[in-house]
């Protein structure tokens, strides 16, 4: 039985997640970001107890199909992001309709009507909180950041991120104040 989970957003997450579900008694076949699947079917009751606990922990239980759809955009962005880094070969809107299955005319509009912002506003806002890491981390310099995170110039990426923070990439690393967002708080 797969359960969809919001706000599980890094690899720490899936662990406190995986740890806590195994505390429920249950076996756990995959552990990805926002999804778990079980070996064995999961009473409605032990969905309850489990949704109530990990809303102690700050995620919560996806029911409804069109949020558990808007979770998984949103597992791929981070992924994208974060993970994959400049693996998209293809535009976001045939990546994104050929991992869900859905058009992307419809996976926009029900994420925009859901979330209140478009999926390429929460794809943008991820690339920036990954250039801030980027940033803090100071390994990689601002034409390697670009190229990593499949920013056409330095140029685009810089005027993407001042218009964002309202900071330059080089200020931002130099005022090192209220660096970054939690992924989950996008």
């Amino acid at each position: 039985m797969k359960l969809f989970i919001k706000n599980m957003v890094c690899g720490r997450c899936k662990m406190v997640v995986k740890a806590e579900l195994e505390k429920f008694g249950l076996s756990l076949l995959t552990v990805e970001l926002g999804e778990v699947e079980t070996l064995a079917p999961i009473t409605e009751e032990q969905k309850k107890a489990i949704a109530e606990h990990l809303k102690t922990l700050g995620f919560e239980l996806i029911d409804d199909k069109k949020s558990q759809i808007i979770a998984k955009v949103k597992t791929l962005l981070i992924e994208l992001v974060h993970q994959q880094n400049s693996e998209l070969k293809t535009n976001l809107s045939d990546y994104l309709s050929e991992k869900l299955g859905h058009d992307y005319t419809y996976l926009s509009n029900l994420f925009s009507g859901i979330e209140g912002t478009t999926i390429e506003q929460y794809f943008i806002a991820q690339k920036i909180e990954r250039v801030k890491e980027l940033l803090v981390y100071d390994e990689l310099t601002l034409s390697e950041i670009a190229f990593q995170l499949n920013y056409s110039s330095v140029a685009h990426l810089s005027n993407q991120f001042k218009k964002v923070t309202g900071l330059t990439p080089s200020h931002f690393k130099q005022v090192k104040a209220d660096k970054r967002k939690p992924l989950d708080k996008l």
